[in-house]
């Protein structure tokens, strides 16, 4: 929930969404590569995604390298000239989806360093690209055709050397390289042609069902197609550089067994289940076929001398690197969602388990059954509370539910709506000059669902002195192991909430059964 006094970045809701039954509480997976899903309140029918360029684009890729030993000549680096204004709107959304910048000179000049050993070794050394670090968890990269290249925070904390990372800029590389942006963009725009004739044109249902599903199938099947080019020719870009080229086959297992830790969603939220095609072929493919592409390069070697130093080196340039949650930015711990810039702080119910988004707050029970979203919305000063709620902007509202109440001090009101498959509990909150929407959703909506909701909105409340000035971010520590230290001992030294152990491991590429050997350096989270 990424907003300032100054300025709010969650998108202000100026006209609300017109009834429920074009509300639709949807569970889009793998959006902008975030690698979770995402749920967002949509008008159904309208296209909701995320900048198309990204979804192209944007792709994660597994762990262990050694230095680089290219001896291709770096190109010379050139004035940055002004973005087209296009550019820079679409530079802006990314930054506003993605936490802003990642300020950190250190980490910045050696991803721009790896980025020129790349493009250096490509098939194309005279492009130029213009990197980014965002300040955002999500393990993410994106390279656009304009030369704009995004890394994200959390992948580079995932990495645990110079080989790893370059093999993820490198796949990004492929994507710009091999034009799918435009080629996407291309089939995208065919498939939507499909989808409009047979709207317009097909009556039999089952007939206009196959129609869609073959266009839909050719779409994944080429965007898959895509994925693996990409990452062929960023195996093949990496080696050349000097990388080694199983860096990706190390960072892909890493995503994979990273991607395991998020908690489980279930898909009954979704009133209409996501397509099960998926744009981008499972990781464990994606590992097989980065194997393959490795072996042409060179067989794989032992860790020894140029791979301790590679990932020394490596770790000492992430050491200090903030891990997990911006504060600034809000942040999750636990059921609790904290906010120490806005100043306001309120827990979920349990069961549920919260995501803090460039959008909203986003919480799912497990389970699937109950949901709940807080975002930002514009009410103006003369407008009560309660009269924004019947306002119009969802429909079937209970008028018998609308109430006006105070919550620990702010004015607020509450309403209960009805769609077609979820129940709906609203709130609205007035903060100082911000009005805060609790949108509560339920698949059976009971007394008790309603009282845990209730709960909810009676935790929201200012931020202590206290909490706020104890509102540091985590962040990395690289630490030396020494004669005694074990997996576990280590693992209880993470200040995370949660699956410490799983959660050192991962951080540090190591499988179950692995020992750590004294001397060696570790990645441990402090706070």
């Amino acid at each position: 929930m990424a907003i300032a006094r100054s300025r709010l970045k969650w998108p202000i809701d100026r006209s609300g969404v017109r009834g429920n039954d074009e509300i639709a509480l949807m569970w889009l997976g793998d959006v902008v590569r975030r690698g979770q899903f995402e749920l967002i309140i949509c008008r159904v029918g309208r296209a909701v995604a995320l900048f198309a360029a990204l979804l192209l684009a944007a792709c994660t890729a597994s762990s262990s390298a050694y230095a680089p030993q290219g001896t291709a000549s770096l190109p010379a680096k050139t004035v940055e000239a002004p973005m087209a204004p296009d550019i820079l709107r679409e530079h802006q959304r990314i930054l506003a989806a993605y936490g802003g910048l990642y300020n950190d000179p250190r980490l910045q000049t050696l991803i721009e360093h790896t980025v020129e050993q790349l493009v250096a070794a490509s098939e194309r050394p005279d492009l130029h690209y213009k990197v980014t670090v965002l300040n955002s968890q999500s393990v993410n990269a994106f390279a656009l055709p304009s030369g704009q290249l995004y890394v994200t925070r959390g992948l580079v904390a995932l990495a645990n050397d110079d080989s790893e990372l370059a093999s993820v800029l490198a796949h990004e590389m492929g994507h710009v390289l091999a034009h799918h942006a435009e080629l996407r963009e291309e089939h995208a725009r065919e498939a939507e042609l499909v989808s409009r004739v047979v709207s317009d044109v097909v009556t039999d249902p089952a007939a206009g069902a196959l129609a869609l599903a073959k266009s839909k199938l050719a779409l994944a099947s080429f965007s898959r197609a895509q994925e693996f080019e990409a990452d062929a020719i960023g195996v093949a870009i990496a080696s050349r550089a000097g990388y080694d080229p199983y860096g990706a086959v190390r960072f892909l297992t890493a995503m994979e067994h990273n991607s395991q830790l998020k908690p489980e969603q279930s898909g009954a939220i979704n009133p209409a289940a996501p397509d099960f095609l998926s744009s981008h072929p499972a990781t464990p493919e994606r590992i097989t076929n980065a194997i393959a592409s490795a072996r042409q390069y060179r067989a794989p070697a032992d860790t020894g001398q140029s791979f301790a130093q590679s990932k020394s080196a490596y770790l000492a340039d992430i050491n200090g690197l903030v891990y997990g949650e911006d504060p600034s930015q809000g942040f999750v711990r636990g059921r609790r969602f904290l906010h120490p810039k806005l100043g306001f702080t309120f827990a979920a119910p349990e069961g549920f388990t919260l995501d803090n988004t460039a959008q909203a707050v986003l919480g799912i029970k497990r389970g699937g059954s109950e949901a709940l979203r807080l975002d930002v919305v514009r009410v103006p000063a003369e407008q009560t509370l309660g009269g924004y709620l019947t306002s119009g902007w969802i429909e079937n509202i209970d008028q018998n539910s609308v109430e006006d109440i105070t919550i620990n001090g702010f004015p607020g009101a509450t309403a209960a709506a009805k769609g077609e498959q979820w129940d709906f509990r609203l709130y609205a909150i007035r903060f100082g000059s911000d009005v805060y929407r609790f949108i509560f959703a339920a698949k059976h909506r009971t007394p008790e669902t309603d009282r845990a909701f209730r709960e909810v909105i009676g935790s929201f409340r200012r931020m202590s002195i206290a909490e706020t000035e104890q509102a540091k971010p985590l962040r990395l520590r690289i630490v030396t192991v020494t004669p005694g230290d074990t997996v576990e001992k280590l693992a209880g030294k993470m200040a995370v909430a949660d699956r410490a152990l799983d959660r050192f491991r991962v951080l540090n590429g190591l499988d179950p059964g692995d020992k750590l050997k004294p001397g060696s350096e570790v990645k441990i989270v402090v706070e």
